[in-house]
């Protein structure tokens, strides 16, 4: 998970998660150090800036009134009240579906993570988007991507395993869902999420995280669900803290997949980012269906 009390890094960081495009960066970066030469001066430094977003493929994105699935907001209970989210299944199956929580950013449930649960549902399975920042008010509360942030700083990690061990209820007691083949995949904030969760509810059946905050090295003896974690080259700080807890897995025959994509940084695969990758996103989602698909349809 990204995590930072500088303003100049989360200025960055919400401009590669597609908060805003980069004259809106540049222009708030002025705002703080006081000049445009500074701003500018700032802004070199960041390795991260140096990607260039590549266009996102048209059959990418998948709107609300899909032919071929069913989406809407939904509302349900959660331990500390209205919880929120984004409930979208096959329009067409022919019986329940195994099931996929879907765990935002550091930004709440932002249109871009309904999306992606909407392409969750087109792959086949029934997929809940969940709004972290439902104790809240929900996601909507907050216009202002700074707003945003400041909301999911201001949950904890109790509460948000809390919420998505309501998620999963959600899910486990729908009649379109096989309730016990329910998975988690993640992004950044989400992906440190989608590790605490299985290192804490051993029956999820099948985890990716991507470019998240990696656990406790003594943890991992927790983790019985198997993982596709997906992480970026250029993500240093992330993908090196991966190294002891991907020996671990393994030492510990533990299922694991681990993809490291060439050449791109955080949030390669946010298409409504400035770091966005289409080669190495389209990618990374295809073998995250296929991860899916293998365990979470499995024969009995």
């Amino acid at each position: 998970m990204y995590e930072s009390k500088d303003p100049l890094d989360e200025l960055v960081h919400l401009h590669i998660d597609g908060a805003f495009d980069r004259r809106e960066l540049v222009s708030r970066v002025t705002k703080l150090t006081g000049s445009l030469a500074a701003a500018l001066a700032a802004l070199g430094g960041f390795e991260e800036l140096k990607a260039q977003a590549t266009p996102c493929p048209a059959n990418v994105r998948v709107p609300v009134d899909a032919p071929d699935i069913v989406a809407q907001d939904v509302e349900f209970g959660g331990p500390g009240g209205k919880m929120f989210g984004h409930f979208a299944y096959p329009k067409n199956a022919t019986g329940p579906v195994p099931g996929v929580i879907v765990i935002h950013e550091n930004r709440g449930l932002v249109e871009h993570i309904k999306d992606v649960t909407r392409r969750t549902a087109r792959a086949g399975f029934a997929a809940i988007g969940v709004d972290l920042l439902s104790r809240q008010g929900g996601t909507a509360q907050f216009t202002e991507p700074t707003q945003q942030t400041g909301a999911y700083g201001r949950t904890t990690v109790l509460e948000r395993r809390e919420d998505l061990i309501a998620a999963l209820d959600f899910l486990k007691f729908n009649e379109r869902v096989v309730w016990d083949r329910i998975g988690v995949f993640g992004f950044c904030a989400g992906g440190a999420n989608t590790w605490d969760l299985i290192v804490n509810v051993p029956e999820l059946r099948a985890a990716v995280p991507f470019y998240g905050a990696p656990p406790a090295v003594e943890d991992v003896q927790r983790i019985e669900t198997p993982v596709l974690a997906i992480y970026a080259e250029r993500d240093r700080n992330l993908t090196n803290r991966m190294a002891p807890v991907m020996t671990e897995m393994i030492t510990r025959q533990k299922t694991l997949g681990f993809l490291v994509y060439e050449g791109v940084g955080h949030a390669f695969h946010n298409d409504t980012g400035a770091a966005y990758n289409a080669t190495a996103a389209c990618d990374a989602w295809a073998q995250t269906v296929a991860f899916l698909n293998k365990h979470l349809r499995a024969p009995r």
